[in-house]
């Protein structure tokens, strides 16, 4: 079974979270939700939803995936916790995948983790940020062990993606079916 982790800082995007912790859950993914201060965390639209636990407590080994939810507060405290920078780089160096969506696309450069020959995408609020990269406005890119997203609206876009990269094609086309998301 496929694991991945999702990280949660005050003031993270709550439609971006939920819907990849959902539909990852659904597809059959060991999804372990983590904070990295409080359990409880309050998103960006006051939505509060309770992590499985906190960074220390948390279980990061044999991770297949770990996502970064979006919210421009939320961003912030990601970008600036020295423990997620490496927990990202040592994912990364292991081959394992890292997922961001939203204004998130910008922890990668905060910790200097991915090359600027990377294609991402991210925001249009942030794309200004995020100009050393190849950027390009799909509503979900992959490069390599690199997947983002643009924002609450592609979501279920990057979730069922995700899902495909950790569950297969026809556990997507199965959650498509069973979701009426259009897509199969």
């Amino acid at each position: 079974m496929a694991r991945a982790l999702v990280l949660l800082a005050k003031g993270f995007e709550e439609i971006e979270a939920v819907t990849v912790v959902d539909v990852l859950r659904r597809a059959g993914v060991e999804v372990q939700v983590v904070s990295i201060a409080e359990k409880e965390v309050c998103g960006s639209h006051n939505v509060t939803v309770v992590a499985d636990g906190t960074f220390q407590e948390a279980k990061m080994e044999d991770l297949d995936l770990v996502f970064l939810p979006g919210g421009m507060e939320g961003m912030e405290r990601l970008a600036a916790d020295p423990r997620v920078g490496d927990l990202l780089g040592t994912h990364l160096q292991r081959g394992g995948k890292v997922a961001a969506i939203c204004a998130a696309t910008c922890v990668f450069r905060a910790h200097d983790l991915i090359p600027s020959s990377t294609r991402i995408t991210s925001h249009p609020g942030v794309a200004e940020d995020l100009k050393e990269y190849s950027y390009v406005e799909d509503r979900v890119v992959m490069d390599g062990n690199i997947i983002t997203s643009r924002g609450p609206g592609t979501a279920m876009d990057l979730a069922l993606t995700l899902a495909e990269e950790l569950a297969g094609a026809e556990t997507r086309a199965e959650l498509e079916a069973a979701m009426l998301t259009g897509g199969g």
